[in-house]
């Protein structure tokens, strides 16, 4: 497995369609590392990281960011994952320690983990409102549903192509994906050539797990149109957590808030969501922390 994850962007030369591909099997692995996911979970957040990886690195400047948060009824409960404009990414399952047998097919059972509910997108510009786009679940699957996603909240057509292959021990042996997309005034007459060329490729991820790069997948989707790369990315799992932004989290509570939790002294312990990362306060840097704040 390689020590880093890798994004490349391309297009074809005359400006009809643009692919995000990402080999993501190290960032995958570090999530399963930090959230000990079972092997259906391990799957079923390395497909969402990796198409919040793919979506973020879509963004235009470094103060933007995009959350995909998936809302289903399964017993994995909420997924959420948060990506930068360069595509480093980190996320969390509401239970992560969810496992089903497989699926009709033989394969993990992902949309029985996620169940139905809605699919929610929010980019977040730094400045005044971020935008929200909300779409229904079609399969819980993921790629499916980012597909539909695209269609109905913002009029773009998009194939979505994502995998995980997890290991006997529940890790990470391969994951990755691409997002394609037609952009507007494309030359339709591409469509059939990139279609047939897509239905060949079977699975991202064991073709990642063979070797295949994401800048080999790209040629094999654009085989037979002329294209160009823009670049190439390192991607991490990445958590941007800190002591003080705990602390600002406590002493905004209300006066009877913070009574209860400084009550008796005892030290108060916080975990971030994301990386695990426990931070922990004293009552009396709570206490002095607040006082200080209210002037």
């Amino acid at each position: 497995m390689n020590a880093n994850s890798l994004l490349v962007r391309a297009m074809t030369r005359d400006g009809s369609v643009r692919i995000v591909c990402a080999d993501t099997t190290a960032i995958v692995q570090k999530a399963h590392q930090i959230h000990k996911t079972s092997k259906t979970m391990t799957a079923a957040l390395g497909r969402c990281l990796t198409v919040t990886s793919l979506m973020g690195s879509l963004l235009k400047d470094a103060t933007d960011s995009l959350s995909l948060q998936i809302r289903g009824d399964g017993p994995a409960g909420t997924i959420l994952c948060v990506s930068d404009y360069k595509g480093n990414v980190r996320g969390y399952a509401q239970d992560a320690s969810v496992e089903l047998p497989p699926n009709s097919v033989g394969k993990l059972d992902v949309g029985g983990a996620v169940g139905g509910g809605s699919l929610c997108i929010v980019r977040d510009f730094g400045t005044g409102e971020p935008y929200v786009g909300i779409s229904p679940l079609v399969s819980g699957e993921i790629a499916e549903d980012i597909s539909q996603y695209y269609v109905t909240s913002e009029q773009t057509p998009t194939v979505c192509a994502l995998g995980v292959r997890a290991d006997l021990d529940n890790s990470c042996k391969a994951a990755g994906g691409f997002l394609l997309q037609l952009l507007p005034g494309a030359d339709e007459s591409l469509i059939p050539t990139i279609e047939k060329n897509v239905t060949s490729l079977g699975s991202v991820s064991k073709l990642i797990e063979v070797g295949h790069t994401p800048a080999d997948i790209v040629g094999m989707v654009f085989e037979g149109i002329e294209f160009d790369f823009f670049d190439e990315i390192d991607i991490a799992y990445v958590c941007n957590c800190e002591r003080d932004r705990y602390k600002r989290a406590l002493i905004s509570m209300s006066d009877a808030d913070i009574a209860e939790i400084t009550e008796g002294g005892a030290p108060v312990e916080t975990e971030c969501r994301f990386c695990k990362t426990k931070y922990t306060f004293t009552a009396e840097e709570i206490l002095t922390a607040r006082k200080r704040a209210k002037g």
